[in-house]
C-alpha cells in the first residue's frame, strides 16, 4: 500500500509535523510493506528521506498560507500516485482557503489517489470568529473519510453536515518515553540544566496566550510559601507572544523559575518530561475543538498532569477529573497544586486510569486503526464501518 500524507514536517517547528512523523513511523513499524510519501511544507527545498519514519518527504507548500498546495496533483503524478491520500489538516498550515480540499479531490478524480482521507486537527464551531472555517468544514462531504480525535469534534462536524458514515474517531497517539529509566540528574545534565532543587513542575509547549500563564501567575501568588521545599518551575518552549515575557518575569519573582526560551527538539522534550515530577497545562478556553499533543507526550512520560477543563484537554477531564480545574480560575489551580505537591503518591496512584488510556493510544495501536480504515475504504467500505 502506498500512503501519501500532506502535512507540515520536521524540521518545521509544528505539532502537526511531529504527529505526522510519529504516525508515518508507526505505520511502517506495523506493516513494513506500507510505503509513505509526505508532501510537506517547504522548510527544506529538496526531496529527502526521513530515516526515523522511513518516509520520502517532498516539499510542496508554504506553511501558513498553503501556497503551492494546488500543485498536489502534479506532485502525485510525478511520484506515481498513491492508494490513500491523507491530508493532515489544520488552519495554521493552509489558512482558511479550501485549496487543499480541492487539490485532493482533483487528485482522486484524475486517478492519482484511490481514496482521500482528511484528519481535522482543529474543528471550529458556530461561535468562532473565523467564519471561513465553517465553510470549509461544510464542504468535507465528498472525501472518503474524515478522521477526528475527540467526540466533541465528531459531533460538531455531524451538526455541520458531514455524513456520519464519513466520520472516523481515532485518538491521538502516545509515545512511551524512552528516557524513563535514566536518573534525573543525568537527564538535567544532558539538557544543560545542572542541579535543580525541590519538586520539578514542567510547563511545556509554545508560549502563546492560550497557555494560561496569566492564570498560573495569579495561582502562584495565592500559593505563597505554603511550607516545605519550594518547587522549581521549568517553562519550556518557543515564544510566540513576546508579551508573555513580562508575565514570566513576575513568575520568576515568586518561584524558582527556569525558562527554556526556545523550541525543544523532540528528544529534548522527552528528556525534560522524563525528569519532571508534575506536568502543568493551565490552558485557556479556545473557540475551536482540538486535542493536545502535549498531553499525550506527558502521558507517555508516566507523570501526573494537572490541567484545565477545556476541549483540548477533554481526555484528562474524562479520565482524571480531580486533576483538572476550570480555566481562568487561579484559586482552584493554587489549591490543586498545593494538594498535589503534598500528596504526590496519592496523585500518582490516581493517574493509573489515565496511564491505561495512554497504553490504549500507543502509536502502533493508533497506526493499526489507521491501516484498518485505509483497507476498509479501499475495499469500498465506509469510514464508520
Amino acid at each position: 500500500m502506498r500512503v501519501g500524507i500532506v502535512s507540515s514536517y520536521p524540521p518545521t517547528h509544528c505539532g502537526i509535523g511531529e504527529y505526522t512523523r510519529m504516525l508515518a513511523a508507526a505505520l511502517r513499524s506495523v506493516d513494513p510493506g506500507v510505503e509513505v510519501l509526505v508532501f510537506s511544507d517547504r522548510s527544506l527545498r529538496e526531496p529527502w528521506v526521513n530515516d526515523y519514519a522511513g518516509a520520502r518527504v517532498v516539499p510542496l507548500f508554504e506553511r501558513g498560507s498553503g501556497a503551492g498546495v494546488e500543485d498536489l496533483p502534479d506532485a502525485l503524478a510525478e511520484a506515481g500516485g498513491v492508494d490513500v491520500l491523507h491530508v493532515q489538516h489544520d488552519y495554521s498550515l493552509y489558512g482558511y482557503s479550501d485549496a487543499v480540499l480541492r487539490a485532493a479531490l482533483r487528485a482522486r478524480e484524475e486517478g492519482l489517489a484511490a481514496r482521500v482521507v482528511f484528519t481535522m486537527h482543529t474543528v471550529h464551531h458556530p461561535y468562532t470568529p473565523e467564519r471561513e472555517a465553517l465553510g470549509l468544514q461544510s464542504r468535507l462531504g465528498p472525501v472518503d473519510a474524515v478522521v477526528v480525535h475527540s467526540p466533541l469534534q465528531e459531533f460538531e462536524l455531524r451538526s455541520q453536515g458531514v455524513p456520519g458514515s464519513r466520520l472516523a474517531r481515532i485518538p491521538h497517539g502516545t509515545r512511551f518515553n524512552p528516557y524513563l529509566g535514566l536518573p534525573r540528574h543525568q537527564l538535567l545534565q544532558r539538557l544543560g540544566l545542572g542541579s535543580l532543587r525541590g519538586a520539578l513542575v514542567v510547563v511545556p509547549g509554545f508560549l502563546k496566550r492560550d497557555k494560561g500563564l496569566d492564570t498560573l501567575l495569579e495561582a502562584l501568588r495565592l500559593l505563597g510559601g505554603g511550607g516545605g521545599p519550594a518547587p522549581t518551575l521549568v517553562v519550556a518552549g518557543e515564544v510566540w507572544d513576546r508579551g508573555l515575557l513580562g508575565t514570566l518575569e513576575e513568575i520568576g519573582r515568586l518561584v524558582n523559575l527556569v525558562l527554556l526560551e526556545r523550541y525543544l527538539e523532540h528528544r529534548e522534550l522527552l528528556m525534560l518530561l522524563a525528569a519532571a515530577d508534575l506536568v502543568l497545562l493551565p490552558y485557556r478556553h479556545t473557540r475551536f475543538y482540538s486535542v493536545s499533543g502535549m498531553l499525550h507526550l506527558a502521558l507517555g512520560g508516566m507523570r501526573p498532569v494537572i490541567g484545565t477543563r477545556v476541549p483540548k484537554l477533554a481526555e484528562l477531564y474524562q479520565y482524571a477529573p480531580r486533576l483538572t480545574t476550570p480555566p481562568g480560575s487561579p484559586g482552584a489551580l493554587a489549591r490543586l497544586l498545593r494538594w498535589a505537591l503534598r500528596h504526590y503518591e496519592t496523585v500518582v496512584t490516581y493517574m493509573s486510569f489515565l496511564y491505561s488510556y495512554a497504553a490504549r493510544t500507543e502509536w502502533r495501536r493508533v497506526a493499526r486503526r489507521h491501516l484498518r480504515l485505509y483497507r476498509r475504504l479501499l475495499r469500498g467500505g465506509h469510514a464508520a464501518g
